[in-house]
């Protein structure tokens, strides 16, 4: 059974009363329990050392929200000369100029040709040179555009060096210290508790009384608490022996 609402903040194991009405009839209290709705532990496929914890223990978190950073110098350094690779403007306007100037060139030997004022050895020449002039600036490009990719891939790499909360909740506990290694283990266990889990144990005999869509009357144990409205949402289809 879920309950639709909060019960403040209190996480863990809860002992509660719980009352529904099957066949027009209202059944008694049964313990349960309420967990949250989501328990994760949170980790990554990078490999390296914790750097920094920005939550501890208890702390409200939200979907998005940075958890931990890892060891990132190699990453920001890889950054960095990435995007170096990419400042290559002068380059490529350098290059642009040689064409501009090869095929202004190659007009000027093609207009003596036609008078007859050059030879076509000079005519093949400047046409030449006027294409590999062009051939080197396409290449000149075609470099800066997969820098471009390597600065994009060096800047994903680097924010996988960050981990970030998949919920909204509560975090629950920090499972490594600072200046531990990863070695393919859970960093950090947070819970989503805007919605929580209720689980009831029934009797046998109201077996198959019991449905999904049915609400129940949820009251947890500790001073103040009032009665919340529960929806059933799964029914063991197996009885227990």
């Amino acid at each position: 059974m879920a309950l639709q609402r909060l019960f403040g903040c209190m996480l863990g194991v809860l002992v509660v009363a719980l009352s529904t009405n099957v066949r027009g009839q209202e059944l008694d209290g049964f313990d349960c329990l309420i967990n949250p709705y989501l328990v994760a532990d949170v980790s990554t496929r990078e490999e390296g050392i914790v750097h920094e914890f920005l939550v501890n223990r208890g702390d409200l978190i939200e979907k998005g929200q940075i958890l931990v950073k890892l060891d990132a110098e190699v990453e920001a350094a890889a950054v960095e000369l990435a995007r170096a690779r990419t400042q290559m403007k002068a380059e490529i306007d350098e290059k642009r100029a040689n064409r501009d100037f090869t095929n202004r060139h190659l007009k000027r030997i093609e207009g003596l040709y036609e008078k007859k004022a050059t030879t076509l050895l000079e005519k093949d020449e400047a046409a030449t040179d006027a294409l590999l002039a062009s051939l080197i600036l396409r290449q000149t490009m075609h470099r800066k555009e997969l820098a471009e990719f390597e600065l994009a891939r060096a800047q994903e790499l680097f924010k996988r060096r960050t981990i970030y909360s998949p919920i909204t909740g509560v975090v629950l506990q920090r499972m490594l210290s600072p200046g531990e290694t990863i070695n393919d283990r859970p960093i950090i266990r947070v819970a989503q508790i805007n919605v929580v889990k209720v689980e009831v144990i029934i009797p046998v005999k109201y077996f198959g009384q019991v449905h999904e869509g049915m609400q129940a009357q949820v009251m947890p144990k500790y001073p103040g608490a009032s009665a919340r409205v529960a929806t059933v949402t799964v029914v063991d289809r197996v009885v227990d022996a």
